[in-house]
């Protein structure tokens, strides 16, 4: 196997996580606690000043990593405001390898943990018109379920939001265990095959294409106005 090619992902679990509905349902009813670090509350406030200042359509890129599908989200959505999001400076340092030169692209890249992002971004009240989850965050053990994003305390934070989600994963059983988060909270998902020859968007999916991976993708429509999340924050 070539540098450039991906293994599948392995796991011990069959199906969705037994402890799902459980572990999904006690974050919804318990607000998350955790501090928010003063980095991550500085690195949205000057999101947050451009999403002011804009006053349009914002698109939210979670865990964009080098920022190559910020970019292509950024061509694809002309009328909104693209902000893309990841940890980790190395990757993010990388994106002038993959930036597009269109002339007036509303993009803009940040530094931020997304557990504190999106707590912020809830509080500031943002409504998302498109929210993009894409790769790779699965910890594939049964044991690492509180890892993935639906079965974190963050996840009530990414419903608030609102918008489109689109989530894409290389291994099934995340997305449908996203599925069945969602149903919980009476918002049906949709979860598709991509197809082979589809152009991928960033580094990731071009290794799994290379490896000859399945690729999927799910889409839902989240409740405007977070009213599920109001109504428990009130409990």
């Amino acid at each position: 196997m070539s540098a450039m090619e991906s293994r599948p992902v392995t796991t011990n679990q069959h199906g969705n996580h037994e402890d799902l509905t459980q572990v999904v349902m006690r974050h919804l009813r318990s607000p998350f606690q955790k501090p928010i670090q003063e980095h991550n509350r500085e690195a949205f406030e000057q999101a947050a000043q451009a999403v002011s200042e804009w006053q349009g359509p914002v698109v939210l890129d979670s865990c964009c990593g080098v920022g190559e599908s910020t970019a292509w989200l950024a061509e694809q959505h002309p009328d909104a405001l693209v902000i893309g999001v990841d940890k980790s400076a190395h990757r993010l340092q990388r994106h002038a390898n993959y930036q597009t030169a269109e002339q007036g692209q509303r993009y803009l890249m940040v530094r931020a943990d997304l557990q504190d992002f999106w707590r912020l971004a809830v509080e500031a009240n943002w409504q998302l018109h498109k929210h993009y989850i894409l790769y790779p965050n699965p910890w594939p053990k049964a044991s690492h379920l509180s890892r993935r994003w639906h079965g974190s305390p963050v996840w009530p934070y990414v419903l608030a939001l609102g918008g489109d989600l689109v989530m894409r994963s290389n291994w099934v059983t995340y997305l449908t265990e996203v599925a069945s988060s969602l149903a919980l909270v009476n918002c049906t998902a949709s979860l598709q095959p991509l197809l082979a020859k589809h152009e991928p968007i960033t580094p990731f999916e071009r290794k799994y294409q290379r490896s000859g991976q399945q690729l999927w993708e799910l889409t839902a429509r989240l409740p405007e106005d977070g009213r599920y999340f109001s109504a428990i924050e009130a409990e």
